[in-house]
């Protein structure tokens, strides 16, 4: 239960090409984004990613890192869907395992109880059992005999989640109205890797929120990155919102052009491309 405080490309030495990898957050809201930059910076590809998709999902598409995409949908939430992501679906570049909102979430519950599978009512009647041939459905032992999908647990090698606050120890604090699903997350995976705006004491996590703001619990996080402004353009609700500006230049450019100009230096260096593209002075 030590410092486990790591920079970016540490968590992604750790990684590896053909790993189920998952992504918490939710389309473009609270994204670890300087995690997935540094993911991009090195030459794992070959991925399986299971996200609720935003822009994750659409940069790894994009740069050819992922084989295979578990979701129930990708999008930016201002732009309905996402761009990049589309494009390398036209190209035939992702395989697609497209289930509803509802069956990810207990396919994550699923796997954080270490269950091979969870019975649900959702996506009865749709065409998702169609489009998902592998699925099955169960009949309940009890008296009623109803029938349900087996959701299968969406069990993962390894998670990133960002966050507002952590300790070292690997405890993380959501501030935001909304926790969307990292801690099951975290629990659904081998090893999860959080960043977070700031690390701060133990103490101080509870001193200006109350204790049900701690979302993460320290023994199912392998390690912690500080990142301030880890998501972005992502928001991260309160510390900032998502920036809208940014978000369409991202999806009006061509994917080389943005990796040129954006993603080929280390964070400091996409802060002072940020900068520049906004022209503003450094600080």
């Amino acid at each position: 239960m030590g410092d486990k405080t790591m920079t970016a490309d540490e968590v992604v030495s750790r990684l590896s090409s053909g790993m189920t990898l998952g992504i918490g957050g939710w389309g473009a809201r609270r994204k670890p984004m300087a995690l997935v930059r540094a993911l991009l910076r090195g030459g794992i590809r070959d991925l399986t990613v299971v996200s609720y998709g935003g822009p994750d999902v659409g940069m790894l598409a994009a740069a050819g890192r992922i084989r295979r995409l578990v979701t129930a949908f990708v999008t930016l939430d201002s732009i309905p869907l996402e761009p990049h992501y589309r494009a390398a679906r036209e190209r035939g570049d992702v395989d697609l395992t497209e289930v509803d909102e509802g069956m990810f979430m207990w396919g994550l519950h699923a796997a954080a109880n270490r269950l091979p599978f969870l019975p649900v009512r959702a996506g009865l009647g749709s065409d998702v059992m169609r489009v998902n041939p592998h699925l099955r459905t169960v009949t309940s032992p009890y008296g009623d005999g109803e029938t349900f999908v087996a959701m299968p647990a969406l069990r993962m090698d390894a998670a990133l989640v960002h966050v507002n606050r952590a300790d070292r120890l690997g405890n993380g604090q959501c501030l935001g109205p909304d926790p969307y699903f990292d801690d099951l997350f975290c629990e659904a995976a081998d090893e999860a890797y959080v960043s977070c705006e700031r690390i701060v004491d133990t103490a101080e996590l509870t001193k200006e929120a109350a204790p049900q703001s701690l979302l993460l619990k320290r023994l199912s996080v392998t390690g912690v990155v500080e990142a301030p402004n880890g998501a972005h353009f992502s928001s991260c609700a309160p510390d900032y919102g998502r920036d809208e500006a940014f978000q369409r230049e991202y999806a009006s450019t061509p994917w080389p052009e943005f990796a040129e100009r954006f993603l080929h230096g280390d964070e400091e260096e996409y802060r002072e491309a940020v900068r520049r593209w906004r022209k503003e002075p450094e600080g």
